[in-house]
């Protein structure tokens, strides 16, 4: 399960990449699921759990993102936010879970693209759904395409800089692989977003995911829409902790010009 940092961390972001030969590359499908097109988006995600390590429980999420892309002083950035609504949870709580924003500036190069920039994560969570922290950190990531196969990996780090409510501190590095590759006619296959989670306090991993996706884009008149079905089992097993779980999202994708 995903809720910002609290279900497995934020995925990799969607970065806004200059224009150059990488991106003029790019059809559409492969820029919809490309983490460094630019590309404006908006998203509702929806992840169920039915098993959990150690807990006879399930849980089940839903979350909104947007990414926004803009420039200043000459450089590309995209701004992202994450706003996760737990609708099922092991300890029985629901709710609004915290936030997550960031912003990068990204940079392309024949090759592909890369990028950095700075990730918070917001304590709009109550007790049981949040983890009543105010938490900043860098983020970087990169992607190469070649032909229809895009491949890369994207880093987001929390850090607790002070705390709503008291609880433990967020002291977390993510590390997502990113594979896609594109079938033709708006299908494509790939990665589900495997964020891979190292907890610095713990010094362990808590999240060691193995997924996969599934993707259609379709158009409605003009309009372009993305979906993506996808399925994650986490290897992770230390503690109550998602075991198997089936995702579902649909993506309004609105290219410039």
């Amino acid at each position: 399960m995903r809720s910002g940092l609290t279900f497995g961390a934020a995925a990799a972001g969607l970065l806004l990449g200059l224009p150059g030969p990488a991106a003029a590359q790019q059809s559409l499908d492969q820029a919809a699921s490309d983490p460094t097109a630019s590309l404006m988006s908006f998203q509702l995600q929806g992840y169920h759990t039915p098993n959990l390590h150690n807990s006879d429980g399930s849980a089940s999420l839903l979350q909104f993102r947007a990414a926004i892309p803009f420039e200043i002083g000459g450089y590309s950035n995209i701004a992202r936010v994450t706003l996760p609504y737990v609708t099922q949870s092991a300890s029985g709580e629901t709710g609004l879970s915290d936030t997550t924003l960031f912003d990068l500036v990204t940079f392309t190069r024949p090759w592909g693209r890369f990028g950095f920039g700075a990730v918070a994560l917001l304590p709009t969570g109550s007790e049981g759904v949040g983890a009543g922290q105010w938490a900043l950190g860098p983020a970087m990531g990169f992607t190469v395409q070649q032909g229809p196969l895009l491949w890369g990996v994207f880093n987001q780090n929390l850090f607790s800089v002070a705390e709503r409510f008291d609880g433990p501190d967020v002291t977390v590095s993510t590390l997502q692989p990113i594979v896609n590759y594109s079938l033709g006619q708006g299908w494509s296959v790939g990665t589900s977003e495997m964020n891979f989670v190292y907890d610095w306090d713990k010094g362990e991993f808590t999240s060691i995911p193995l997924g996969i996706k599934l993707a259609k884009l379709v158009r409605f008149g003009k309009t372009p829409v993305q979906f993506q079905v996808n399925y994650e089992h986490n290897f992770y097993d230390n503690g109550i902790a998602p075991a198997d779980t089936i995702g579902m999202t649909v993506k309004l994708l609105l290219p410039a010009g």
